[in-house]
């Protein structure tokens, strides 16, 4: 059985899968999974992790343990098993995630003491952002800062890579033959341009901070706002991380809640606020979604996934509705009744807008049983073999 872990801003997620479950299916559900929101006191995090790995079933019979981790910088672009150099570069890249790699380590080693004979294997989000090119992937400062390891790396790459492998079932058609703009909104957002089953541009940068506007961390956002807050004295860098991190989004702009679905019940009893959060949640959305119409060029379908992207048929109309002159539009029953996978489109658009359910935990497992056999990861991406 294979073990996955994934860890989150806001909530720890685990699944158990039969290794015979991954080789040929794309919607195989695991045999166990368990999942919890995590609490904002840091101590009760590690108790909330500690306790779901405890009530494992059968945990003699997890050969492999894989672990989502956030970061990976530029020094791995496919799953790996864990050492402790790796360990040591998770640690190291923290600083680039702050949020998430402390967690995605403390979850490392939790699980190598609750099954230590097990192989533990890491998967990275950013792996399968490597292919951005050189002008997408450099900031336009000292170029010794590309030197340096301060580029755009991407996150979500999990989820995007298997978006855009079930969006190709979906469509029946290879991968390698599509342009797709993958939309993961969720508690953390980002966009990503795929070209043929590679990644070309994404949304998110040299952190999980950037980009979209998401459930408590800002997105992009003038950098001089930052020095100016710091001159005036308001905030300390530590308070102002702090701030951008997990006062802002969704919960600054509302003042209601980094959950979309409250932020929606408030906006629909009037709250201006509510509105207004979501107005700009949409408008950054579908702003990107035309930079990454411009990178690819053209393209045969949006994919939406993540919380809000899989369970908001409100947000997804309101982002395609003044998309519709690029070709875009859905069809408003089939974006209200649909459960699961599948296309929302109107009829006789150009463009394709389907919904795909995130299955980060099974991506993972294909990856960690891959990586487990000594495979070369990337040999278990391709969906249809």
């Amino acid at each position: 059985m294979v073990l996955v872990v994934n860890i989150g801003s806001s909530s720890v997620k685990l699944g158990l899968f039969a290794r015979e479950g991954l080789a040929s299916s794309s919607t195989g559900e695991p045999a166990w999974e368990s999942r919890c929101d995590l609490p904002e006191d840091p101590a009760e995090r590690v108790n909330a992790i500690r306790g779901l790995l405890a009530d494992v079933p059968e945990p003699e019979r997890v050969t492999a343990v894989g672990h989502r981790v956030v970061h990976g910088g530029d020094r791995y672009h496919e799953a790996v098993r864990i050492t402790a150099a790796v360990k040591h570069d998770i640690e190291r890249f923290a600083s680039y995630a702050p949020i998430h790699n402390p967690l995605n380590l403390f979850g490392i080693e939790a699980a190598e003491a609750a099954f230590p004979r097990a192989v533990q294997v890491a998967v990275f989000d950013t792996a399968f952002h490597s292919t951005l090119p050189p002008e997408a992937a450099i900031y336009p400062g000292p170029y010794e800062w590309y030197e340096r390891g301060i580029r755009r790396y991407g996150f979500h790459g999990i989820s995007h890579q298997y978006c855009a492998m079930r969006a190709a079932e979906l469509l029946q058609t290879d991968v390698t033959k599509l342009r797709l703009i993958t939309c993961h909104l969720g508690s953390g957002c980002s966009l990503a341009a795929i070209e043929y089953g590679k990644s070309i541009d994404t949304t998110m940068g040299f952190t999980p901070l950037d980009g979209l506007m998401m459930g408590t961390r800002s997105g992009s956002i003038d950098p001089g706002i930052i020095f100016h807050l710091l001159r005036q004295g308001t905030y300390s860098v530590e308070e102002l991380e702090n701030v951008l991190n997990h006062s802002s989004g969704l919960l600054g702009v509302s003042g209601v809640s980094n959950d979309m679905r409250r932020v929606l019940h408030a906006a629909h009893h009037g709250n201006a606020r509510a509105e207004m959060a979501i107005a700009a949640y949409v408008h950054r959305v579908r702003g990107q979604i035309g930079a990454m119409m411009a990178a690819l060029g053209g393209f045969a379908a949006l994919v939406f996934t993540g919380g809000v992207g899989e369970n908001s048929p409100e947000i997804r109309a309101r982002i395609c509705d003044r998309l519709r002159s690029a070709g875009i539009e859905v069809d408003a029953e089939r974006n209200e009744s649909l459960h699961g996978d599948g296309e929302i489109s109107a009829s006789g658009r150009a463009w394709r807008v389907l919904v795909v359910r995130a299955r980060e935990e099974w991506a993972v497992a294909r990856e960690t049983a891959a990586a487990e056999c000594g495979k070369s990861p990337h040999s278990t991406n391709d969906l249809h073999n």
